[in-house]
């Protein structure tokens, strides 16, 4: 697991490829374009593959989604056009709606296999340390080999990177809860099925399932909620970081080191999850404060006098923290979920994610248009203050914490 994320984040185009698209001429409301296609194909996705992934096999759709991701970079580099670029979000997009749910719910069933489903938090907060860290690498080196190789040599890599992930992936082990099975009027096992390898429900039942269960259950709807809340404007933000650094003063070569010391600040964040697995709702939401007015302050750079370095390093507070609630929110929603179509569910809020980051790139396209990349950080801060009143003035439901 910690290998699978090390690899699927360890690709040298993540830090310079909104570089890439501007050397290409495009305009920043095109490069929103982009992400917006990007968002939309994992909406039209998401769903429907977490219903896959609970019918069929979420080891199948973890292999088989990084190499989607490795043709699109293959196109990126070899034809760089708008619409290559285009093409290569889509495969993206289906690749990141293909192991969304389906990666929460193998490792979260797996544990439960192995009795130890209370280390969750910490399995998927040292994940995503891991995925961070393959960014970080990623990040330290993408500036040197852009200057030695350009453009080519950095997607070579990156279609690299992208074909060891599915190898990794194809080694996942998958036992399938028979609980869960029974549950959902799973199809009959074949004689020749192992007992802890019967066959899921299909892809309908699984996806009925997980449809009631996230209508019917207040516990789980609120969970579902609060993952999009959290995680869709620090995800979308990132996708500009590059261009905010840029406009701080910072040159091409030097924006892979600025976007590193953000990515200290979310790794951080990861390895800090298990130990604040049982935060209450009350400091969530003043954690969810303290990270609106970190990165309203920080993205400001240069309009407050603050100097790059200090500047940066706010940003990277607050991306410590929105790391930290992502996973935790994450952690909630998968203790809610008792149906079996927990990929099917996990998947629904990956959508509403995605549907909300669709509305940030939107808006961001929008508002850089006419403001600084600095001053449109900033706005995006008012969410996660708006999220966090809601949470410090809900009323906690049965078995909610306080």
């Amino acid at each position: 697991m910690y290998a699978y994320s090390l690899l699927d984040d360890c690709v040298l185009l993540y830090p310079v490829y909104a570089l890439l698209f501007s050397d290409a001429g495009l305009s920043v409301a095109q490069i929103s374009s982009l992400f917006v296609l990007w968002s939309l194909t994992g909406i039209v996705l998401e769903v429907p593959s977490g219903a896959l992934a609970d019918a069929v096999s979420r080891r199948l759709l973890l292999w088989t989604g990084p190499l989607l991701s490795a043709t699109g970079f293959a196109l990126w580099t070899v034809a760089p056009s708008y619409w290559t670029f285009a093409l290569g979000f889509v495969l993206w997009g289906a690749k990141g709606a293909f192991g969304s749910g389906a990666l929460e719910a193998l490792v979260y069933e797996e544990l439960s296999h192995l009795g130890a489903a209370d280390r969750y938090a910490h399995v998927m907060g040292r994940a995503r340390a891991a995925a961070l860290a393959g960014v970080m690498a990623a990040t330290a080196l993408a500036g040197p080999v852009l200057g030695a190789g350009g453009y080519g040599v950095v997607g070579a890599a990156s279609v690299g990177a992208c074909v060891l992930t599915a190898v990794v992936a194809g080694r996942f082990p998958e036992h399938r809860d028979r609980e869960t099975k029974a549950a959902t009027d799973a199809v009959p096992s074949p004689a020749s099925a192992s007992a802890s390898e019967e066959p899921s429900p299909g892809w309908a039942a699984s996806l009925r399932a997980g449809l009631s269960e996230a209508r019917g259950d207040r516990t789980v709807r609120g969970a579902l909620l609060l993952v999009p809340a959290v995680t869709a404007v620090w995800g979308a933000l990132d996708e500009y970081t590059p261009l905010l650094v840029r406009e701080a003063g910072a040159t091409d070569t030097e924006v892979p080191w600025w976007l590193l010391l953000i990515w200290v600040g979310a790794t951080a964040g990861s390895l800090l999850a298990g130990p604040a697995r049982d935060l209450t709702t009350g400091a969530f939401a003043t954690l969810l404060a303290c990270a609106a007015a970190a990165l309203a302050a920080g993205a400001a750079l240069p309009a407050t006098g603050l100097p790059l370095p200090a500047g940066i390093a706010l940003v990277a507070v607050a991306f410590c923290a929105f790391q930290l609630t992502t996973v935790l929110a994450d952690t909630r929603l998968q203790n809610s979920i008792t149906g079996p179509s927990r990929a099917t569910v996990t998947s629904l809020a990956g959508a509403a994610t995605e549907l909300t980051t669709v509305t940030v790139y939107g808006t961001y396209g929008l508002l850089a248009s006419t403001t600084t990349h600095g001053a449109t950080f900033a706005v995006f801060a008012a969410p996660y203050l708006l999220t966090a009143l809601m949470l410090a003035c809900k009323r906690p439901g049965p078995g909610e914490d306080t």
